[in-house]
């Protein structure tokens, strides 16, 4: 991921590319995308479905401070916080847009939007690979891979006619770890939490604890 870093992330500009330098000279018959302008959609743009995908191989990697800072970056409601933001970004702050510019010319500004599908990519990065929801027919587990300054964050989960109150616990600041896991009180013995079809509020505290292993040397 070293060279998507230094290729591809451009934090003053918010942007994840796809690629660079733009192949818009090259001789090769790329199909239609070769008739978009340099910097726009694939033609070294952002393609919000890779940028996606970014954050996920990171989170996958154990790096939940950078997952969490490129979802930060590229998410709509960030780009759109001032007139100025929203003067640059020129889309609406509350759907993800398929793509961003990085043409000279137009150098952050939103392309097509709804009609995509980067926002349930996003949705899904954060939901499955930030905050570790993951749901296995009638069985729950939670892998969070976070940034280590979040001392907690909470997931509320409708299923069926239950309820589910999930809070992680960062005690130790890290992104990731092996977790404890309390149910109603009481603490499971493996990281599976069976769901209920029982109208009830469950209340699930989920602790991840350092798995560095410290070796005293005597």
């Amino acid at each position: 991921m070293k060279p998507v870093e230094k290729l591809l992330i451009k934090p003053d500009a918010k942007l994840a590319l796809l690629l660079t330098p733009p192949f818009d000279k090259t001789k090769l018959e790329l199909g239609y995308i070769k008739g978009y302008s340099p910097g726009i959609r694939e033609i070294g743009g952002q393609y919000t479905h890779a940028a996606a995908w970014t954050i996920i191989t990171f989170a996958s990697l154990g790096d939940g401070d950078r997952a969490h800072e490129i979802f930060a970056m590229i998410n709509p409601i960030n780009q759109t916080k001032s007139n100025d933001d929203l003067e640059i970004y020129k889309t609406e702050p509350y759907a993800v847009a398929a793509d961003v510019y990085s043409n000279p010319q137009h150098v952050g500004r939103g392309g097509w939007t709804w009609y995509t599908g980067a926002a349930g990519w996003l949705h899904r990065a954060a939901l499955e690979n930030i905050l570790g929801f993951q749901k296995d027919g009638e069985f729950l587990t939670i892998a969070p891979c976070i940034p280590p300054d979040w001392k907690e964050c909470e997931i509320i989960y409708h299923y069926k006619s239950a309820t589910y109150h999930i809070m992680v616990e960062n005690p130790h600041n890290v992104c990731v770890g092996s977790v404890k896991i309390e149910a109603d009180g009481e603490t499971l013995s493996s990281n599976r939490i069976k769901l209920s079809d029982d109208g009830q509020m469950h209340r699930v505290r989920i602790i991840l604890e350092d798995s560095l292993v410290k070796v005293a040397v005597n």
